[in-house]
């Protein structure tokens, strides 16, 4: 293993322990409100500072992109590199005992993911990849699936939800609508980053959602490409990190669902 992705493994179950810890008394946990439908708890932040911690310790100069922290002062058109993390991605999940969400962390090395953790405390199991060094799940080497046509799919699909955006969600039933036509079944459990590894591990045949932050994304994209599979913008392009408009999917199935949701790029 990498030693970046090493430390990376290191920070996610440093984080996750603190999950863990937190998830014996949910009645407890002091929520707050960021958006309509958009939390945040004690658990995001202490997590995200143990994470922080354990990546600091190891690389002093690199820079930090958090969901709950924000950027590191040293964090600039010139890092060279910058650990983008998502502490507890399916907040609203744990605050209500669902068991569905994780820890993502990511390593941007000159504006390209290179290394990807995306652990789930629940079932323990542990998502890596290194760019150029396939996709792992708990070390055992993954692919995106080989089915060939979009009907006989299943996809995962989110709607981050933003205070009074009624467009917004008129816009995701209409695609939810389409999709639902088109595939044996569409699922949203509720965290992109584990939708993402699911994809990566065979689990679904694609998925797609818009209006993402950077953190959501990162680590998850590149166990798809390193599992064999295409993220891409609603277009197809390349710049889903920028856009947070994001398909993922096998090959064939990219090709398929670019076909349906190109109409909403």
């Amino acid at each position: 293993m990498h030693p970046m992705l090493n430390t990376a493994v290191k920070a996610a179950r440093r984080g996750a322990a603190v999950i863990n810890r937190a998830s014996f008394d949910l009645g407890q946990i002091q929520v707050t409100h960021k958006n309509q439908n958009d939390f945040v708890t004690e658990v995001d932040r202490a997590a995200e500072q143990a994470i922080i911690e354990v990546l600091q310790t190891a690389y002093p100069s690199h820079a930090i992109l958090a969901e709950e922290s924000g950027a590191s002062t040293n964090l600039n058109d010139d890092s060279e590199y910058v650990w983008i993390i998502d502490p507890l991605d399916g907040t609203t999940n744990f605050i209500h005992g669902f068991p569905q969400y994780c820890v993502s962390i990511a390593l941007q090395h000159r504006g390209i993911i290179t290394q990807a953790v995306v652990y789930d405390p629940n079932s323990n199991d542990l998502f890596t990849a290194t760019k150029g060094g396939g996709a792992y799940l708990n070390n055992k080497r993954i692919r995106v699936t080989k089915r060939d046509r979009l009907t006989d799919s299943l996809i995962g699909t989110g709607f981050a939800a933003r205070e009074n955006n009624k467009a917004a969600l008129d816009e995701f039933m209409k695609m939810f609508q389409l999709m639902i036509s088109n595939c044996q079944g569409v699922r949203r459990p509720g965290s992109a980053a584990l939708d993402l590894a699911y994809v990566a591990a065979g689990r679904y045949d694609g998925y797609f959602e818009k209006d993402l932050r950077p953190w959501d994304i990162a680590a998850g994209s590149l166990l798809v490409t390193e599992a064999g599979g295409i993220v891409g913008d609603f277009s197809g392009e390349s710049d889903y990190l920028q856009k947070g408009d994001i398909i993922a999917a096998s090959p064939r199935i990219f090709a398929q669902m670019i076909a349906l949701l190109r109409q909403f790029a």
